[in-house]
């Protein structure tokens, strides 16, 4: 994952995932995608030997905050001992994600599978002696959670790729175009002995931004893994051969225009662990957000960083099992939902159901009095409250009996129904919604 502090890396990768032009065509995948339409929320995993220090993932010896051998001693700090697959399943499962994305090798060049193309993994390399994906992957999908793998296409510790240090580099791909075909081989072969081990149902790449998608061979990638796996989901990072749009970390103000994205976000400042970094997001921000995403047809990839031994910290537990909790009780406002309506129509994020007969109301925080919808054009059945049932009350103001125009619903909320994190309502109409868009016009309601 790259540091949000290399404002230049991040800003061209930012106009890569919005101006370069999408390969794929949407309506070749809709069918490989509804599952991660549905989906709403994933678990990111970012574990590797920058745990042992706490550094940043990579970035760290690259930026020249650490030198390349001290980042490396990681290695023999790397124990796994206190990894436990079923408990990290366990409590995926219990924050309500649909799926995971597990790092399975930074930009450092750091395996973590047994590889047979090189002796840089944490089978080989590391006190840990063993494939920590193998495990998890199999714990998860007998949770039925579908299993992702973020994969760096870059690799700063390889002898024949052309980057290393931020100021230096090995050589000019273009100007060697043998030595470049070499990487290609290794790291087109790590690829598909990922593909081949774990058959991922969902593909995570970084790090394309360093070379076009010519130099990538990204169409050959991408017809390998969906030769391979034609269900297999690919992000956007594979210059413009990918199936969605990841922006990550800052939210989105307006809808990405890709058909499906995804937020990835931390739950504090880092990706990895770090012991220094304190900044907690509290679950009901964390709520705030994932619901804000949900409304806006987008999903929300949550990450954690575990420690160097497997532990996952306490921080990030208790934000998982609080939003488990909220997701137990009002996930039918969430999952299997669409985007909700256009901005102007209620002061808070919407979703509605696949039929788009019923909507659905998000109440961050604490709501005093009545809420207010602008605009629907239908009749209400039923307002209740998501996860106790409670019927509410509403009344239609400003609506002119001569006039097209619909009034304004007001719904009395009282405070002892609402929930402490984010309260939702369901309101069931008489029809899919139907919403007026004009202008408040005298007679015919422009």
């Amino acid at each position: 994952m790259k540091r949000l502090i290399l404002l230049g890396a991040c800003a061209m990768q930012l106009c890569l995932n919005a101006n370069a032009q999408q390969k794929t065509n949407p309506a070749d995948i809709q069918e490989k995608m509804q599952w991660f339409a549905d989906a709403k929320l994933g678990i990111f995993i970012h574990w590797g030997i920058y745990s042992v220090k706490g550094v940043d993932e990579s970035w760290s010896f690259h930026n020249k905050k650490i030198s390349y051998p001290d980042y490396m001693a990681q290695l023999k700090g790397f124990t796994a001992e206190k990894y436990n697959p079923r408990e990290w399943a366990d409590l995926i499962k219990e924050s309500g994600a649909r799926y995971a994305v597990m790092t399975t090798k930074h930009h450092d060049g750091v395996a973590l599978w047994d590889s047979k193309l090189s002796k840089l993994d944490v089978v080989n390399s590391t006190p840990a002696k063993r494939d920590v994906l193998t495990p998890l992957y199999a714990e998860l999908r007998r949770d039925s959670i579908k299993c992702g793998a973020y994969f760096s296409l870059i690799d700063w510790s390889h002898p024949n790729y052309p980057g290393f240090l931020k100021d230096s580099s090995r050589y000019d791909a273009k100007k060697d175009p043998a030595r470049w075909q070499k990487f290609l081989s290794f790291y087109e072969g790590q690829m598909a002995e990922v593909m081949n081990n774990f058959n991922p149902d969902l593909w995570w790449f970084d790090g394309d931004w360093e070379h076009s998608a010519e130099e990538w061979e990204a169409q050959k990638m991408r017809t390998m893994l969906t030769t391979h796996n034609p269900k297999t989901i690919i992000n956007g990072r594979l210059q413009g051969y990918g199936d969605y749009d990841t922006p990550e970390q800052n939210f989105p103000v307006s809808r990405p225009a890709y058909h499906w994205w995804e937020l990835c976000m931390t739950i504090n400042n880092n990706w990895g662990w770090q012991p220094q970094d304190t900044n907690w997001k509290t679950p009901f921000e964390i709520i705030t957000i994932f619901v804000d995403a949900v409304s806006n047809g987008g999903n929300l990839l949550l990450d954690i960083g575990p420690k160097a031994d497997g532990t996952i910290p306490a921080e990030q537990v208790h934000v998982l099992k609080e939003l488990g909790a909220w997701n137990r009780k009002n996930g039918e406002a969430v999952f299997n939902t669409i985007g909700g309506l256009p901005l102007g129509h209620f002061y808070g994020p919407t979703t509605l159901s696949k039929d788009s007969s019923t909507l659905y109301l998000f109440l961050p925080g604490k709501t005093s009095g009545q809420v207010v919808i602008k605009g629907l054009d239908n009749k209400i059945q039923d307002i209740s409250v998501v996860g106790n049932g409670t019927k509410l009350q509403h009344k239609v103001v400003g609506k002119i009996s001569w006039s097209p125009v619909p009034g304004l619903v007001y719904i009395d909320v009282p405070e002892n129904v609402q929930d402490k994190y984010v309260t939702v309502l369901k309101v069931k109409l008489d029809k899919p919604v139907k919403l007026y868009r004009g202008k408040g016009g005298f007679l015919s309601g422009e």
